[in-house]
């Protein structure tokens, strides 16, 4: 009876990664084109859902109440940021949300610095987005980090899975290999650097930028990778049939998000070199 069940769920999980991979991937183009409300609606589920999991995985497994707190503040700062075009105001919120998760949980000593991080760690990557989408060739730029993106995530997988070799940094991560590493970063290059070109800017441009995000996006599944040890949890949850949870599919975007958003509006950073947008 024991035998054949791995093997059927293996049988399933696929298809139903697929799937769901797709449906994931088609809501956020779409949403990234729509713009404004519809947008921003989208990153407020996507990151409310992700703060749920984030509570949960500092809560032993358990809904938590601090959710509520950093979960208003999180709607408020990106509908504020909708509204005034204000990052200062919208990151305010999202600190003060976080101080009051601090306190709040601080009074039950209930991990409260790891409960309120989650605000800053689910609010700052929403600002940015919605601060990418709402610049100037905004649905393109995000457009390439999230084929950036999802192209270091399928390249690290594809390498780690048929290469293989030395382990990244097992402390963190047991199951990430250099060569995923190596390869993820090089598909993130390519693909922006093919993105860039059909848009009309410099290959070269797109290909570093590329990296970067690839660099960042490592980064970002790393720490995530590095929470769940601490927490003892395989995965952040298991919304997302084949997928494990929310975290598991944005963790790499949300250290690319701000990254992106600051290189972009505070260093004058542009990604398209010469693209006509």
């Amino acid at each position: 009876m024991m035998g054949p069940q791995p093997s059927m769920s293996a049988s399933i999980e696929l298809p139903a990664r697929a799937v769901s991979g797709i449906i994931l991937i088609a809501a956020a183009v779409l949403a990234v084109f729509a713009g404004g409300i519809v947008f921003g609606g989208l990153v407020i589920i996507g990151s409310v859902a992700g703060l749920r999991e984030w509570h949960r995985l500092v809560n032993n497994g358990k809904l938590a109440p601090q959710m509520f707190i950093t979960a208003i503040s999180l709607i408020a700062a990106v509908a504020l940021f909708l509204a005034t075009n204000n990052y200062g105001f919208a990151l305010a919120v999202i600190i003060a949300g976080a101080l009051c998760t601090l306190v709040w949980s601080s009074l039950r000593d209930r991990s409260p610095v790891w409960h309120a991080f989650g605000a800053i760690y689910l609010g700052v990557p929403a600002i940015a987005l919605v601060m990418l989408r709402g610049g100037a060739g905004g649905a393109h730029l995000l457009l390439g980090i999230l084929l950036a993106v999802w192209s270091a995530d399928t390249g690290a997988l594809i390498g780690g899975r048929f290469i293989g070799g030395p382990k990244l940094i097992p402390k963190l991560s047991p199951n990430k290999t250099w060569a995923g590493f190596v390869c993820g970063t090089f598909a993130a290059g390519v693909v922006e650097a093919l993105f860039i070109t059909l848009l009309g800017g410099s290959a070269i441009a797109g290909f570093g930028f590329g990296v970067l995000i690839g660099l960042f996006g490592h980064a970002g599944d790393l720490f995530e990778s590095w929470v769940k040890r601490r927490f003892q949890a395989k995965d952040s949850g298991g919304l997302i049939p084949g997928h494990g949870g929310v975290l598991d599919r944005i963790d790499s975007l949300l250290f690319v998000a701000p990254v992106c958003a600051f290189l972009v509006f505070f260093t004058g950073l542009n990604p398209f070199q010469g693209a006509p947008l």
